[in-house]
């Protein structure tokens, strides 16, 4: 791959070409071969215990665990001298869309890829690489991430779990509960946080069978029925030092670096259900008669399943973009030296855009797809009940999506560099569109400097500016990368072969265009500085496509409800 790192860090300020991402239709055979093993391993193994495992039998989860772990796909992107695959991050994310079909399983799964794992993966020592990574890459144990209590949710910080040295500095004495603990009925190691003298946020490595480590019942969920969630009770558990992953006081750098990943994880894993909820919408659409005709054939309908394929395109775009930069991102780390916490860190806002964007695109795909079944939806034996039910927690889920947001906004407005210079657009069939993305960009600085100017700045105060300033930036984000993968592909395969992408990305700019205009009216107010310049730039977005939008997204349901699946 020679994709160079065309992350946030430049994409508002820097000039993005097509050959600077990467795309799914860059897939290697390797990663060809990954996405094949990982799907016939939820069809063939997981699928047919879904029945069990939401009954809550956890003997199936556990066996299929292993059973992941000796395919390699538990440690599929850990590095080979950490006893992984060592396949990159794209493959990593394959692995989690594939494995979203699984359900209530892949949270079992993602819990141990992502926040179980990593931890000590990225950041512990050799001795404990070496006593914990080969069992828990190979699925003989589970792992468990222990960072939520009963008062600290979002505000990890302020966590009150605490760790006391012992006199003969032999040991940690641990207390408190942690609360929501995925994995937490049959975890073999779990990564706690705790404070040291009251103050010193630190992570530890604690095992089930330590004296005063206790689980609480299962809590009673709305949907994902089928993974443990319990809570973590600490009473004086003795935890030896060598169990601290990093140093004293610097578990907030391993947590929310983990967390990163975990949000991406996460993307991809909602990226998966997404697919099947069109799949599934789409076969009921064809099946389903009603008036004497299909309900594929009705306009509304056709219009839903445009929505969602679209939804699902721009979303595809962005989470393989990022992929692919992360997977050159901790090549280049591995090649010259480097940390992996900062690494992370240096994908933070990708990762929030893509968590954000990613699940709330789930929550509409989903409920489209519930209504296109109509009453059949609501009833427990149709799938996308299920779904529906088990996407609401994605957006709470490694960080709501509210302070996500707020990280974003932050972020731009700490980091943000002068604006580039204009780019030439040559004539072509997405002219129009990278124009749009120009003055979107355009519009992206010049609201920074409105709210830095009118003292606007403090992101956890002005939560309002903060929100829209971050769904600018996503739209950005997912809007250049839908068009520079079309881009790509009209370059690599032609007309014929891109017209789905084409329709999707003229229909998604053009709307994320007039949803900026709107949300800009409710915002501009707020601004003392650069109201009239704001609006004016803000009104151009409005005349930035007079495409037929209805025929197109009539063109693009045609292709889906032919199909009977989301297809590019």
């Amino acid at each position: 791959m020679t994709t160079k790192n065309a992350g946030i860090k430049n994409f508002l300020d820097g000039n993005i070409f097509p050959e600077d991402i990467f795309t799914p239709e860059d897939f290697s055979d390797e990663h060809k071969m990954i996405a094949e093993t990982a799907e016939k391993f939820v069809v063939n193994e997981v699928m047919p215990a879904l029945e069990k495992i939401e009954k809550q039998e956890f003997t199936e989860t556990v066996r299929l665990m292993k059973q992941a772990g000796e395919l390699g796909l538990i440690g599929a992107d850990i590095p080979e001298e950490e006893g992984g695959l060592d396949l990159g991050k794209v493959s990593g994310a394959i692995i989690g869309e594939k494995m979203a079909l699984g359900r209530s399983f892949s949270i079992t799964f993602g819990g141990q890829t992502g926040i179980g794992v990593l931890p000590i993966a990225y950041f512990g020592n050799q001795a404990q690489k070496a006593a914990y990574l080969p069992d828990l890459l190979s699925g003989e144990k589970i792992a468990a991430y222990a960072l939520t209590e009963p008062s600290s949710g979002t505000d990890a910080m302020s966590l009150k779990t605490t760790a006391v040295l012992s006199e003969d500095g032999s040991h940690y004495m641990l207390n408190g509960e942690k609360q929501w603990i995925t994995n937490a009925a049959f975890a073999d190691i779990f990564i706690v946080y705790a404070k040291v003298d009251g103050e010193k946020m630190t992570a530890f490595i604690l095992e089930k069978d330590y004296e005063g480590l206790a689980t609480g019942p299962e809590e009673q969920k709305m949907g994902l029925k089928g993974s443990s969630t319990r809570s973590l009770i600490l009473d004086n558990v003795a935890v030896p030092v060598e169990n601290v992953i990093g140093q004293i006081g610097r578990g907030h750098i391993i947590a929310f670096n983990v967390l990163n990943m975990g949000r991406f994880k996460i993307s991809a894993s909602a990226l998966g259900s997404s697919k099947r909820a069109i799949e599934l919408a789409a076969k009921y659409a064809n099946e389903r008669k009603q008036f004497g005709q299909p309900l594929s054939n009705f306009k509304l309908i056709q219009q839903k399943l445009a929505d969602m394929a679209i939804q699902t395109y721009a979303n595809e775009s962005a989470i393989y973009r990022t992929a692919g930069a992360m997977q050159k991102g901790f090549e280049e780390m591995q090649a010259h030296g480097g940390d992996y916490g900062k690494t992370l860190a240096g994908f933070a806002v990708e990762c929030s855009i893509n968590k954000v964007m990613s699940t709330e695109a789930l929550d509409f795909i989903s409920d489209e797809a519930v209504q296109i079944h109509g009453g059949y939806g609501y009833m427990a034996e149709y799938e996308v009940e299920a779904i529906y039910r088990d996407s609401r927690i994605n957006r709470i889920f490694e960080g709501t999506n509210e302070i996500n947001r707020v990280i974003i906004a932050a972020s731009l407005l700490k980091n943000e560099k002068s604006k580039a210079d204009d780019q030439p657009f040559e004539n072509g069939p997405l002219q129009q569109e990278k124009q749009t993305l120009a003055l979107m960009k355009e519009y992206g600085h010049s609201t920074i400097q409105a709210l830095k100017q009118s003292e606007l700045a403090d992101m956890n105060e002005e939560q309002e500016a903060a929100a829209f300033l971050a769904d600018l930036i996503i739209a950005i984000y997912t809007g250049e990368s839908a068009v520079l993968r079309a881009e790509k592909s009209l370059a690599n395969l032609g007309e014929e072969q891109s017209a789905q992408m084409v329709d999707c990305v003229k229909v998604y700019v053009h709307e994320k265009a007039q949803w900026c205009f709107v949300n800009a009216l409710n915002i501009l107010h707020h601004l003392h500085h650069h109201q009239e310049s704001l609006f004016h730039t803000a009104g151009r977005l409005m005349s930035s496509t007079p495409h037929n939008i209805v025929e197109r997204k009539r063109r693009i349901a045609a292709r889906v409800i032919a199909a009977e699946k989301y297809i590019i």
